[in-house]
């Protein structure tokens, strides 16, 4: 049993910084690219950045120059380091991970969820 768990969400005024956490835990063997995505109310979720397991990065348009992806691939985590963040960023972020966990080969998995919020 594979899972992700993520942290760090919460309430900012705009322009200030978040960073969320994201942790896979269980039967891993491998992990190809870990990523993050979005989703707002009454919206389709949408890829916010990804990396691969050789630190090649990814990132929408609406947030290049103002978050980070980074991972830990001893630790299994990755992370989202969010600057400058905008009303417009305010959504539920959902890590997503693509892991080998044993015989059923690689699939991709999801976490619960964390809000973030935008708002003076």
């Amino acid at each position: 049993q594979v899972q992700l768990v993520e942290s760090g969400g919460g309430l900012v005024q705009p322009g200030g910084s978040l960073r969320l956490s994201c942790a896979a835990s269980g039967s891993i063997f491998s992990i190809n690219a870990m990523g993050w995505y979005r989703q707002a109310p009454g919206k389709q979720r949408e890829l916010v950045a990804a990396i691969t397991s050789g630190g090649r990065t990814n990132y929408a348009d609406s947030v290049k120059g103002r978050f980070t992806i980074a991972r830990d691939n001893a630790k299994n985590t990755v992370s989202l380091q969010m600057n400058s963040l905008k009303p417009e960023d305010t959504a539920e972020y959902y890590c997503n991970a693509h892991i080998a966990s044993g015989p059923s080969g690689v699939r991709g998995y999801w976490g619960q969820g964390t809000q973030v919020t935008v708002s003076s």
